[in-house]
């Protein structure tokens, strides 16, 4: 491993926590491509760590040019957000060796999809189907704080030869157990949240948006949230269903709830204490009041890189799904842009999302 050369792409919190908590190992040729190389000092990272301890983290390469940061790369690993993923491979593909494995950090926003696209033909790819940390800054540069640890790691391949030595090293960097999934489509299509996010914010504001007071986002949750976000699942189930995807990978939102119905869903969900206390995305009203917050991830990113993505699936199968149309078609009209027209993607604004990929 000692000749090991691994790119983290993204200098955002899990960028900072991935490249330190590597770097400190001392046995790993680390390099960070960031927008900012100007800003980490003597190209070392303090990492917490959840025992309290602080690791030190000397990287080889800080360095905003991806020539100098993946050209002798054997793993590049993106760190980044959904919407800036395809603008990251763009960035880095003419300068990758013929060795590099390519991955990401997130995968549900498209990353296998836009990566077979826009990367030369045949880059094996990989993809975790969970963050492997929880990752906080403290200080841009200089120290994060790495909260949590998963204690075993869910990746998915595709183009990877050699799949028992590539989670063998995998295992030796992460220092976790890594199961390997069977399809990359587990991972593209896992996270519920870009159906759940907007199913919530469409049954709260479809017919009234000013509101007095700033609900909770899920301690006022109620059974109209839960309607509408069990009729999207269910036709994401259906997708799921189509594309050969077992349901022990992708449990239904009842299942996940230990629920049987919308209200006994709304009761788990209004009792979990971690979900407590996040109020619903709202902005000040000019008149008084509140109303909804149409430039929030929820709607910025939960569309264009997540529900479009169930809803290609959908359109290239042949199965209708009207809620998720409903949600979808709601949404953008707030969000000042069109993706869905007339029962096809291709409305003005689809090259902004991730279903120009799929």
């Amino acid at each position: 491993m000692s000749n090991t050369i691994i790119c983290i792409c993204g200098g955002g919190n899990l960028g900072h926590v991935t490249a330190g908590h590597l770097a400190s190992r001392g046995d790993l040729d680390v390099r960070l491509l960031t927008r900012h190389p100007d800003r980490f000092q003597d190209n070392t990272l303090l990492i917490e760590t959840p025992d309290g301890k602080c690791e030190k983290g000397h990287m080889n390469v800080v360095t905003d040019s991806p020539a100098v940061a993946v050209a002798d790369a054997d793993i590049v690993l993106l760190c980044l957000p959904g919407f800036a993923i395809a603008q990251e491979l763009n960035f880095i593909a003419p300068f990758l060796s013929p060795k590099a494995t390519v991955g990401s950090i997130f995968c549900s926003s498209g990353f296998f999809p836009m990566a077979e696209k826009i990367l030369p033909e045949g880059t094996p790819l990989f993809g975790f189907q969970r963050v492997p940390y929880i990752a906080r800054i403290q200080e841009y540069g200089r120290k994060a704080h790495l909260t949590g640890f998963r204690p075993e790691c869910h990746i998915a391949t595709l183009g990877v030869e050699d799949r028992d030595g590539f989670r063998g090293m995998m295992e030796s960097i992460f220092g976790v157990h890594v199961s390997l999934l069977d399809s990359h489509l587990e991972v593209t299509l896992t996270n519920s949240n870009p159906l759940l996010h907007p199913s919530r914010m469409y049954a709260l504001f479809h017919d009234h948006e000013n509101y007095d007071h700033i609900p909770m986002f899920y301690e006022d949750w109620d059974n109209f949230s839960s309607e509408t976000y069990i009729a999207c699942d269910n036709e994401f189930q259906r997708i799921r269903e189509a594309l050969g995807i077992p349901q022990e990978a992708i449990p239904t939102a009842l299942e996940h709830y230990e629920s049987h119905d919308a209200e006994s869903m709304a009761r788990k969900i209004t009792s979990i204490p971690s979900l407590k206390g996040i109020p619903v995305p709202m902005l000040k009203a000019e008149g008084g009041g509140y109303i909804p917050d149409y430039s929030n991830r929820y709607f910025t990113e939960d569309i264009p890189f997540g529900m479009l993505i169930t809803k290609s699936y959908a359109l290239h199968l042949g199965i209708k799904t009207p809620t998720i149309d409903r949600i979808i078609l709601w949404a953008q009209e707030k969000m000042g842009k069109e993706y869905l027209s007339c029962g096809k993607l291709d409305g003005k604004d689809i090259g902004e999302s991730v279903a120009k990929y799929i």
